[in-house]
């Protein structure tokens, strides 16, 4: 059996399993086909249509885990074409560049929808040619691939329309880096360079830096453009990516978050104010509201409160309270059947005839664990428990129905 048979035989068993027995296979390049195999795995999960592509080559894990998805990649792709319509400057040749190419799934995505010339920029030689290897496969046969240090490269390169780079987020040793100086390259260093050779530049950024201090850094290294978007996206309620879009001139600031299909945007002048509160009363909402995971990164809550006419039911609470339902809302809704504090009296009336819930707490002293064993339920079920803590420094749990 040679490797690619070897590859195309064992491709959805355990790698883990496979590893074990490779010694079986003298004829085989075990180490090789393990990685092909690991990649196709992964890819049949974040990017089903490159696993569906026959002859695609894949990285060390490593790679494969750190590249972007199919979907996050989608949405940059579309932002950029956005970005390039709006743009003014028409007397130079339209380019887009990747400083940073990694395996090429931004590089891809970005390169197939912007249809111009395109060119991935990657200092390690093995995903360079990977990168030669792939995109033809992926109908970029006229990409260009350059194996350079993207620092290198961005101090010789000509105009480009867009430069898109995902700096590196770990150190020397291996630790994962969040500052916005710590990655490699360096952005603030880099910017005014990039600024004075690109119309746009959409730098990808870890979900756990802080979008305030990004924006105010990125702002401080720049006299005549700025960061005039930043987007926080999300798949499944999960966050996965910063972008940051700086642009010439100062035009007005804008923050989109996304998660999924949901889509919420706010203007610079809504994000500073006051987060309206649930009155500290006995009534029972009606309607409770979560919202998703870009919004709760973004803290956007404020404008959030405005669109909906929806109060928080405690200053740190996320909850969101109103008295009637929001279908278009972004993030979890619920309907209220029963409130209580933890009142063993109260609890006991209004957790009546329940043996399991989906339980959530949010600014309240038990976690998930702590609250379910003292309450004594398994998980799962219709029903949902939501804990929190009010305006009047009260620990209350609502009953609800997930609409």
């Amino acid at each position: 059996m040679n490797t690619e048979e070897f590859i195309r035989k064992h491709r959805e068993q355990d790698v883990r399993d496979l590893a074990f027995v490779a010694s079986r296979y003298p004829e085989v390049d075990t180490a090789f086909a393990l990685d092909q195999i690991r990649g196709w795995q992964v890819a049949v999960r974040k990017l089903p249509s490159w696993a569906c592509t026959d002859g695609l080559l894949y990285p060390p894990h490593l790679s494969m885990e750190q590249c972007s998805s199919e979907q996050t990649a989608a949405y940059k792709s579309a932002l950029v074409a956005r970005l390039l319509s709006e743009g003014t400057r028409t007397d130079q040749e339209s380019v887009f560049v990747d400083l940073t190419g990694g395996f090429g799934v931004d590089f891809s995505f970005l390169a197939s929808s912007l249809g111009m010339r395109s060119v991935y920029v990657e200092r390690n030689r093995q995903l360079c040619d990977l990168a030669t290897h792939n995109l033809p496969l992926l109908g970029l046969p006229d990409a260009e691939v350059v194996c350079a240090d993207s620092v290198a490269y961005a101090s010789s390169m000509p105009f480009a329309s867009v430069v898109y780079l995902d700096p590196a987020r770990r150190d020397s040793h291996g630790s994962r880096t969040y500052g916005i100086e710590d990655c490699t390259p360096n952005l603030l260093e880099l910017l005014p360079l990039l600024m004075s050779k690109s119309e746009v530049v959409m730098v990808k950024l870890s979900p756990m830096l802080d979008w305030h201090s990004a924006v105010k850094s990125v702002n401080a290294r720049l006299t005549s453009a700025s960061a005039s978007e930043v987007h926080i996206v999300s798949v499944d309620n999960e966050c996965k990516e910063l972008l940051i879009v700086v642009t010439h001139g100062k035009k007005p600031f804008s923050l989109t978050c996304t998660n999924n299909a949901q889509v919420f945007t706010v203007a610079d002048e809504s994000l500073a104010s006051d987060i309206p509160l649930l009155p500290a009363n006995n009534i029972i909402p009606e309607y409770l509201f979560e919202p998703n995971a870009s919004i709760m990164k973004a803290g956007c809550f404020a404008h959030l409160c405005r669109q909906y006419g929806i109060r928080a039911v405690g200053p740190n609470s996320h909850f969101f309270a109103s008295s009637m339902d929001h279908p278009d809302f972004p993030g979890r809704r619920f309907r209220v059947v029963a409130q209580s504090t933890m009142n063993r009296k109260e609890l006991r009336a209004m957790l009546a005839g329940l043996d399991k819930a989906n339980i959530t707490v949010r600014n309240f002293p038990l976690t998930v664990a702590e609250l379910r064993k003292r309450l004594k339920l398994k998980d799962g079920g219709d029903t949902y428990l939501l804990a929190t803590t009010t305006s009047s420094s009260a620990h209350v749990l609502f009953r609800c129905q997930r609409l």
